[in-house]
């Protein structure tokens, strides 16, 4: 029997839909717009170096005191490319009748879905890969950078506001991502010589800055308003990659099921229909290497205002000993990005919304410890025992 196959076709099948996807959905995420792009990944996973560990310099004590050695150190962070997928079905009939490209119309949208699922993920945790590391507002949080107390002059920008916090980490606010909502909250705030704190300008990236910084609100409904009001950093040590094979194509006989029950749903060759189908694949680490106002890598370069009502969290307390018991101060406990060191009694404390967190505990002649902490409505206690010194 003669059909016309996929090959006999080729010349006639326009492959720009592709360019487009991987050229727009960044403009439609604010945190692709306000992050360092890598280059493309050429796998599912790209490792960086990070620094981990600053040397120190001594003075020498008289014409012949001795020199003290010092270390430096690295590790590695790695960018896991999770996938984001999607199929939109349409009737043969209906894109036949159409006055308008339909696929041309779907492709922005599409574009928009892209981008408003990625900041969902890195900013707030919300349905993110499980093989990707905690968001910035998880990761802020262990840090202490949340402010509450809604948004105000000082909580924005007094000494222990939104900037402060991320001053304190060594680094200066180059963006500030908020919801729409939160230009009327703004608009009345005026600093003590009663002048607006939030300016336009009309010369910058984009209308609006604060202190400086440019502000970008939502529009793709990212942004969620229970978790956190506004969310401001230095976005240049966000880091994330895109996956060399962004696919689109056109279904045309497939069978399309609903993925909770399995029950087909459409049957494209039988029902007259065509579908396309994006898969995009990026991922993203924020590596937070050691700097001399962070040495131990337990600040990070970012801050946030609670919502009205903050996320409940609980206190996941980690208990680090060796073999015989006795805790372990100065231990590394790192949990899914978020890094803290144990005090004189081993113990680390995070808060953590629900969820299951990888973990890994390092400490200088001990063999690193991997592990896994969920967090259920309460709170957890987590006790790592290291096995006897290394020689």
């Amino acid at each position: 029997m003669d059909a016309i196959l996929r090959n006999h076709a080729e010349a006639l099948i326009r492959e720009q839909i592709t360019d487009t996807i991987m050229q727009d959905a960044p403009k439609n995420s604010v945190v692709m717009q306000l992050g360092r792009r890598l280059p493309n990944m050429t796998s599912n996973q790209t490792r960086v170096p990070v620094l981990s560990m600053l040397p120190m310099a001594y003075w020498v004590n008289g014409d012949t005191g001795y020199k003290q050695t010092s270390q430096q150190a690295w590790e590695n962070v790695y960018l896991d490319a999770g996938e984001l997928s999607v199929i939109v079905p349409i009737p043969e009939a209906v894109v036949n009748d159409g006055a308008f490209d339909i696929m041309g119309e779907v492709t922005p949208r599409v574009n928009e879905a892209i981008g408003q699922m990625v900041d969902k993920a890195v900013i707030f945790g919300l349905n993110r890969p499980t093989n990707w590391q905690s968001d910035i507002v998880t990761l802020a949080r262990q840090a202490g950078n949340n402010v509450s107390g809604g948004i105000t002059y000082d909580s924005l920008l007094s000494t222990d506001g939104l900037f402060g916090k991320v001053e304190a980490a060594g680094y200066t606010v180059n963006g500030v991502a908020a919801a729409m909502t939160a230009r009327s909250a703004m608009r009345g705030i005026k600093d003590d010589a009663g002048r607006p704190i939030f300016v336009t300008d009309m010369q910058g990236a984009t209308r609006y800055a604060l202190d400086g910084a440019p502000m970008y609100f939502s529009e793709n409904g990212a942004f969620d308003t229970s978790i956190a009001q506004m969310v401001a950093g230095n976005w240049n040590q966000l880091v994330y990659a895109i996956r060399q094979d962004i696919q689109t194509k056109i279904l045309t006989e497939a069978v399309i099921q609903d993925p909770s029950s399995k029950q087909i749903v459409y049957n494209l060759a039988q029902q007259d229909m065509i579908a396309l189908r994006v898969t995009f694949r990026m991922g993203w680490a924020l590596p937070n290497p050691a700097t001399r106002l962070n040495p131990d890598r337990s600040n990070v370069p970012f801050a946030y205002i609670e919502a009205g009502s903050p996320v409940t969290d609980y206190a996941a307390t980690f208990t680090v000993q060796d073999n015989g018991s006795s805790p372990v101060k100065g231990a590394t406990v790192n949990v899914n990005g978020a890094i803290k060191k144990t005090n004189e009694s081993g113990k680390a404390v995070f808060n953590l919304r629900n969820g299951t967190y990888p973990y890994t505990i390092k400490a200088s002649g001990y063999r690193t410890m991997n592990g896994e902490i969920t967090i259920s409505s309460s709170t957890k206690e987590e006790t790592v025992k290291f096995p006897a010194k290394e020689e």
